[in-house]
């Protein structure tokens, strides 16, 4: 076969999220292996991975551990439906339950996050079938700028206008709020003296629509595709409030947030609330083979009980669900997660690299440095203090590049101009490595013309 690999997939792949006939004018990158946060190009050439892929190799590149497990799974049992036991899923779910909050303790095991977040917003509709039989809860609320998935129930809790409108219409019954976005306010206000109106505003659709068609909100700790929005240390305490009030259950989609991205294992840890569904990915097995989870209280889980005649069972199955292989990477994940304590250097490495970061606020383009732990993001401005264009800050990726440091960049979110870079590198980010970014984009933007 002809080694030509951009010739090749230009004739045979479709990429997400990619306008095929910019090929005409650019390649695609070819990456042929990885260690640690490096990426290395077919020409041999090494980039700093400070987006960990898609936010997600959180252990790092090349672990042995994890290819080790997968092949002896492999070996011993490559493949056998969920709907029996299989060891791997099994020990999985119950380290799970041990480190997720509360009585987070039923594992639902899927493919991906959109699976997690489609599965979550099924259950969340039945419980509400099966607790309240005599009203009709089934509305969700979820917030603008959020992402939830690529499937149609998760992609209509998303709110993120790009990434529906050519698929319309979309799954009834979903209603957004705005985002705690402090930063662009979308109410106009300012955080000090708004009395977490975004919070209120999620209240009163609540009571527009009626409580009785309302069974649940679901939303990311932390917005990641939509601007790494970190909210104020007072929102989800007050979410957790209304739902409570109102019988509502409160859904965390912490597909991006879990497994010590945000310097918690998991970033509702860091206001000491306890969803009672949430979702797992990413991070779940750092990206090495598909999985994702979605994970109920047994309040929840309870009422899915019942005589076989009561068909209250959750009537969803899931091929590669709880797939052996998968489960087995997840458990060699978890373990290197645990012994190495990642959340804690994510902490330590993602605060010293944000205090860096937050000194190039000085800088005439740059608006705001945010982030917590190692999910971080900066917010390019023009002088007049708008919002940098698409382009621009395209060509600021594309230098950073150049000198060997992969980002993220805000995409197909909002109808406006896509200004906001991710710097979400594995946790394993040394400070070194946390210096070299700083000086990197810090080069970049002083040396940029805009």
């Amino acid at each position: 076969m002809d080694n030509n690999y951009n010739e090749i997939d230009k004739s045979y792949v479709w990429h997400p999220l990619f306008q095929h006939q910019r090929l005409e004018e650019t390649d695609l990158m070819v990456f042929k292996s990885a260690h640690g946060t490096t990426v290395v190009d077919e020409d041999g050439r090494e980039y700093l991975d400070a987006y960990s892929a898609l936010w997600n190799v959180n252990v790092g590149y090349g672990r042995k551990e994890i290819a080790d497990a997968v092949y002896a799974q492999i070996q011993e049992l490559p493949y056998y439906p969920h709907s029996q036991i299989n060891v791997p899923a099994t020990e999985l779910a119950e380290q799970l339950a041990e480190c997720l909050p509360g009585d987070l303790n039923h594992v639902y095991f899927c493919n991906s996050g959109s699976e997690a977040n489609e599965t979550a917003i099924k259950i969340a509709r039945q419980y509400g079938r099966q607790t309240y039989p005599s009203e009709n809860r089934y509305k969700i609320i979820s917030r603008y700028r959020g992402y939830h998935g690529f499937t149609y129930g998760a992609m209509s809790a998303t709110g993120q206008v790009r990434r529906k409108k050519a698929f319309e219409p979309l799954v009834p019954g979903f209603h957004h709020a705005s985002p705690p976005y402090c930063y662009r306010c979308p109410l106009g206000l300012d955080y000090k003296s708004c009395n977490l109106a975004c919070v209120d505003e999620i209240e009163r659709i609540i009571l527009s629509e009626g409580v009785e068609t309302v069974i649940g909100v679901i939303a990311e700790p932390i917005i990641g595709g939509g601007g790494v929005i970190v909210p104020s240390d007072d929102y989800f305490p007050k979410l957790r409030e209304i739902c409570d009030k109102y019988g509502l259950l409160l859904i965390l989609d912490e597909v991006i947030t879990g497994f010590g991205r945000t310097g918690k294992m998991f970033a509702c840890e860091h206001w000491e609330i306890q969803p009672d569904i949430i979702t797992l990915a990413k991070g779940l097995t750092s990206g090495y083979i598909p999985l994702g989870a979605c994970v109920t209280s047994s309040t929840v889980f309870n009422t899915f009980l019942g005589e076989p005649d009561e068909n209250k069972e959750f009537a969803q199955v899931c091929t590669y669900g709880g797939h052996p292989v998968a489960c087995a990477a997840g458990v060699a994940n978890l373990k290197i997660l645990q012994e190495e304590r990642l959340w804690e250097n994510a902490e330590k490495i993602g605060t010293y690299l944000l205090e860096k970061l937050k000194t190039l606020e000085t800088l005439p383009n740059v608006g705001e440095v945010r982030g917590k732990g190692l999910m971080l993001a900066v917010e390019f401005i023009n002088t007049d203090k708008t919002q940098l264009s698409t382009s621009d800050t395209n060509k600021i990726v594309g230098q950073l590049r150049e000198k060997g440091l992969i980002v993220g960049k805000i995409g197909h979110a909002v109808d406006e101009p896509e200004n906001i870079i991710y710097i979400a590198p594995p946790l394993i980010l040394t400070e070194t490595e946390a210096e070299l970014i700083f000086n990197t984009l810090s080069e970049v933007l002083i040396q940029y013309n805009f």
